[in-house]
């Protein structure tokens, strides 16, 4: 199977190219098979996260961090879906729907507006016409308990302290196309 990074149909660049490269861990979903195109339920209107689960965390995991980026959006930055960290380190899945709670359902987690400007999740909703687009579905393993974000933060800013606070990433992508 082709990788998220190495897909022709995909115009986007890879945007965890540029970071560091770090180990990954299994992530698997009863929701999403790894590259195929999403279900209706993790697009918009529906909004629906998939059910993720991950295991074999990189020693010195203290907690987790959770997002979705489409690096295809037709802007400089891609745009950001989701955006969820402080998740306990003994969380090992979240459920279908779990993104339609600021918290996932679990105290303490904090989410950040995504680029549509809710801090659940926003499914995929690429332009009409503009050809298919990724969604790149990451759980981050996080070196500290607890990032000090303020939570109007910008996903982006997670983004930056999770490079300097990662210790492996998992990635789990489906595309979609609105024809």
């Amino acid at each position: 199977m082709t990788s998220y990074a190495d897909d022709p149909r995909f115009p986007g660049p890879d945007p965890y190219a540029p970071l560091k490269d770090l180990p990954a861990f299994p992530l698997s979903s009863h929701d999403l098979q790894d590259g195929d195109q999403l279900s209706a339920d993790q697009c918009a209107p529906l909004n629906i996260s998939p059910q993720l689960s991950w295991s074999d965390l990189p020693e010195g995991t203290k907690s987790l961090a959770v997002t979705c980026f489409d690096p295809d959006a037709p802007t400089a930055s891609g745009y950001w879906h989701w955006a969820a960290f402080n998740i306990p380190v003994e969380t090992t899945e979240l459920p279908s729907g779990a993104g339609s709670k600021q918290d996932l359902g679990i105290d303490g987690v904090i989410a950040l507006a995504n680029d549509s400007g809710n801090r659940e999740y926003f499914g995929a909703a690429p332009p009409q016409g503009h050809g298919p687009h990724r969604y790149l579905y990451a759980v981050h393993a996080v070196d500290v308990e607890k990032l000090d974000i303020d939570p109007d933060s910008t996903a982006t800013v997670l983004g930056f302290n999770l490079y300097f606070h990662s210790l492996g990433r998992a990635i789990l992508w489906g595309w979609y196309e609105n024809k």
